[in-house]
């Protein structure tokens, strides 16, 4: 998944602690906005001429537009190195996202970005989606964060009960018949092996 981040700061947001205290009179407002599955150029500041996003061009032009970065393909990891200025991999040792449940998280011994705005003075809050570990130890609350509103996974995840698309660890419900119907006739079966698109691509009219 792609990511955009932006900095509405004046000053860097990785600077040191040094330097975040010299500017300590002016006490910028910091806000970084982390989008899943955005492509780079879906909006105004990246060059997006089909969507129109007069708010976050504002933001570019009043803040600070980075255009270099590192991203991890799926969400938890790239959450990790933007909490942490990290990679991915050394803070988020896992090959996938976090699912509900799951024992591991961004460990409570690393530093984030709102643990080190917090050793300067800053208050801090989180909304949306965390995506970092469920369970109490990895919630942002004992990352650095004063308060936190939003979901600790993906909204597709989680108990049925909760009205969630998913329950994790139980069976997928059966297909509703119209979709078996289709995916015979592209030569699907439920014992196949591989991946559909490759069905669909190897046949005359696909």
């Amino acid at each position: 998944m792609k990511r955009m981040i932006f900095f509405a700061v004046t000053t860097l947001l990785l600077a040191p602690p040094a330097v975040l205290r010299a500017v300590d009179v002016l006490k910028p407002n910091l806000l970084i906005i982390n989008i899943d599955d955005l492509g780079y150029g879906d909006i105004g500041p990246f060059g997006s001429t089909l969507n129109r996003t007069p708010n976050l061009d504002r933001m570019a032009a009043e803040g600070r537009r980075l255009t270099t970065f590192y991203a991890a393909p799926v969400c938890s990891p790239s959450r990790a190195a933007l909490m942490t200025g990290c990679y991915p991999k050394r803070v988020l040792p896992i090959p996938h996202v976090l699912f509900p449940g799951n024992d591991v998280g961004l460990a409570p011994s690393e530093i984030t970005v709102a643990e080190s705005l917090k050793s300067v003075g800053y208050v801090t809050g989180i909304v949306g989606k965390w995506h970092l570990g469920d369970q109490p130890e990895f919630l942002p609350t004992r990352q650095g964060f004063d308060r936190w509103f939003g979901l600790p996974y993906s909204n597709d995840m989680g108990p049925a009960a909760d009205g969630i698309k998913s329950n994790f660890g139980d069976p997928l419900p059966a297909m509703p018949k119209s979709v078996c119907e289709k995916w015979l006739i592209y030569g699907f079966s439920a014992d196949m092996k591989g991946y559909g698109t490759n069905t669909i691509s190897q046949r005359p009219d696909g």
